[in-house]
């Protein structure tokens, strides 16, 4: 999260007029070394061993080979991470644990928060760089404390009061941390040893609350960590706990994400076991899925390889926007509009689509592969909230922001106008924090009025466990959603076409007989495949409105899409000209967010052929299913203060799932390393 630059320049205004300019010109020598450099700390490669976990007692559910779906968040920020710590986080580790199994814990607001029901699974993705830093500078009984950088952020917490004040404040430290740090480091005023030791604590503390919550067979967690380098992000989730790297591989070890695979690779041949999952590509200006490697030169199978065998998922949801597509890209799409996050990560210029959305990868991978360079985004996708508070907000009647005190209240985060007290205060400190809708005068820090209430990791597994999910996430047999608990399931064969749907045996069926999401269905002579996809709704939300299958090839060189909607609710035929449901009459009264009743559908389920199938043609199929509207975060935030929403947001959204892809593959191609089981 980095803040808009009006912010930014009215602090940097505020300090060179204390005199510090000294300081600032220190300050952007170490930000341009962080941008135009690889390495500041080189890698370590100690290993430490944690103890081993208790053997799970009697009643422990049995495993389904048939699968459960459970559902979770891997990519959650506590105290450790230096921006929430600024943000007025006091969550720990264990704490979000808690919240995952449904306990309240405090919001920097200073109100509880808590699930409507716990999720299965969650992992701990502190960031590795400056890892557990301000939490070790705020507290002056620590030694790294007394450090001439550390002294603005001595007992940061200590109140929090949420006023506009307090954010500039925060903004400060947060602006300035990351500078003060690399320039200390740079000038040897830091020795790389403090923040290794620092981090290793961290890390060590992370890990011990992940092992302390894990209960095998009803609540799983995982050792994991994010790894943040220039609009590059990845969350890196390991299988097991027994053995781990001392200190996580960090930006300080390498900016080029290439650099973290091969340190992944060096601990898979010590049997430590691990995966990326990059996230935010939306806001990566088409350097997320690019079309050559880091260096600019062109992607080979090895390069192909080593990705897909790192990176074998992708975030499709999170708070900071969907990365599906984008309206640019699928212009035929009439759903491709939601949720989109427009600006880049690291600033407020706008995020340049191409390369920088899921489906525009998948169809560039099988641009690459054509071009006899090896396909490296065969991914799979999953959803996750990437909080900054411990405790994921995934309801949008009853979503509490992302970053802490920064957008813990309807004013802060743009749904409401701002008061008084705000709007003054803005046009005085920084004038481009403020803008007019409608005649009225809202707050604008970074786009907050863009995030959404989103989302939520799914995986099919034999059972609750580290082993069983991490599994699931490693043969992409995943799924994303948006917030709510929609399971979807995808298969692909050429037995399929005969299969009862209404039979108990039909998953098993599907299982013996054909492909299951992420997975790649071979070319069988001339013979076309059946899809089976099957969603069910989410008892707690709107129902089901639309499954959808997404198909995206090459013609002529040329990338492809065609949404095909396969199954309605209420009974409604889909049209076999357009490949289209009709509406099914289902709306919002934004009086008090209440919905039409009795529209809908509880489950979807269908066999599909493809209309306009091509043997031998490589392709994608993957499913993407849309519940009935529901009133979006904003408009809640709206009607609850008495306030008209805004004109210029969506009053509505259309929740939903995606599944991870099926790929065709023509005859004669083979799989490559990368595919491989580990």
């Amino acid at each position: 999260m980095v803040l808009r630059t009006a912010l930014a320049a009215a602090i940097v205004l505020t300090a060179a007029c204390s005199g510090d300019q000294a300081a600032l010109d220190k300050r952007a020598q170490a930000r341009e070394h962080l941008r135009s450099t690889v390495t500041i700390i080189p890698p370590g490669d100690e290993i430490i061993s944690f103890p081993a976990l208790p053997t799970p007692g009697p009643g422990r559910p049995l495993p389904n080979p048939d699968r459960n779906a459970y559902f979770g968040d891997l990519h959650v920020h506590t105290e450790f991470s230096f921006d929430a710590s600024a943000f007025g986080t006091t969550a720990t580790p264990a704490d979000a644990y808690r919240y995952a199994q449904g306990e309240a814990i405090k919001h920097p607001g200073g109100f509880e928060v808590q699930l409507a029901l716990p999720l299965d699974f969650y992992g701990v993705t502190d960031h590795a760089m400056f890892l557990g830093l301000i939490v070790e500078a705020s507290d002056t009984s620590t030694s790294i404390s007394q450090y001439d950088f550390a002294k603005p952020y001595h007992n940061i917490n200590e109140s929090v009061d949420g006023d506009l004040l307090d954010m500039l404040s925060r903004s400060k430290v947060f602006y300035g941390f990351t500078s003060d740090v690399v320039a200390n480091l740079l000038d040897g005023t830091i020795d790389n040893e403090v923040v290794n030791t620092v981090s290793k604590s961290a890390w060590s503390q992370t890990v011990e609350a992940a092992d302390a919550a894990y209960q095998p067979g009803t609540f799983t967690t995982f050792a994991a960590y994010e790894y943040t380098s220039s609009g590059l992000h990845r969350n890196v989730i390991f299988r097991g706990t027994e053995r781990l790297p001392a200190v996580p591989f960090s930006r300080f070890n390498s900016r080029n994400p290439e650099g973290l695979w091969d340190w992944m690779d060096m601990l898979r041949k010590q049997n430590i076991e691990s995966l990326a999952i990059p996230h935010n590509s939306n806001g990566s200006n088409g350097s997320m899925f690019m079309l050559t490697d880091w260096a600019g030169n062109a992607i080979d199978q090895e390069y192909a390889d080593q990705r897909l065998r790192n990176e074998p998922l992708v975030e499709i949801t999170q708070v900071k926007g969907t990365s599906d597509t984008h309206p640019a890209l699928s212009k035929n799409d009439e759903w491709a509009n939601f949720e989109i996050y427009p600006t880049q990560t690291a600033n407020k210029e706008l995020s340049d689509p191409p390369g920088s959305y899921v489906r525009n990868a998948w169809q560039r991978g099988l641009s690459i592969a054509a071009g006899d360079g090896g396909n490296p985004y065969k991914f799979g996708v999953i959803g996750s909230s990437d909080t900054h508070t411990g405790a994921a907000s995934l309801h949008e009647d009853n979503y509490f922001g992302k970053i802490g005190s920064f957008d813990s209240s309807a004013e802060k985060r743009g749904s409401i106008p701002a008061s008084f007290l705000y709007g003054a205060m803005i046009k005085i400190g920084a004038p481009d924090m403020a803008e007019e809708v409608d005649g009225e005068t809202y707050l604008e820090f970074s786009g907050y009025k863009y995030w959404g209430a989103s989302g939520i990791a799914g995986v099919w597994a034999e059972e609750n466990t580290r082993e069983a999910i991490y599994d699931a996430l490693r043969r992409k047999e995943t799924f994303a959603t948006s917030g709510t608990r929609i399971k979807v399931r995808f298969f692909a064969g050429y037995e399929l076409a005969d299969a009862q749907l209404n039979s108990p045996d039909l998953v098993s069926t599907a299982y013996r007989s054909g492909t299951t999401m992420g997975g790649t269905l071979q070319a069988n002579g001339d013979r076309q495949p059946t899809f089976l996809t099957w969603a069910m709704a989410d008892p707690n939300t709107a129902q089901l409105q639309r499954l959808q299958i997404i198909k995206g090839w090459l013609e002529n060189g040329e990338h492809q899409e065609q949404v095909y909607d396969v199954a309605c609710s209420d009974g409604l035929s889909v049209d076999p000209q357009t490949h289209r449901c009709p509406d099914n009459g289902a709306q919002v009264n934004l009086d008090d967010c209440s919905r039409t009743a009795n529209i809908g559908a509880g489950e979807l389920k269908t066999l599909w052929q493809d209309p306009n199938f091509t043997p031998g043609q490589e392709a994608f199929y993957y499913v993407r299913v849309l519940e009935n509207p529901v009133c979006r975060w904003s408009t809640w935030d709206a009607i609850r203060a008495g306030e008209k929403p805004r004109s210029d947001l969506s009053a509505t959204i259309q929740e939903r799932a995606w599944s991870s892809p099926i790929h065709y593959r023509a005859v004669g191609q083979q799989a490559f390393k990368g595919e491989s089981k580990l």
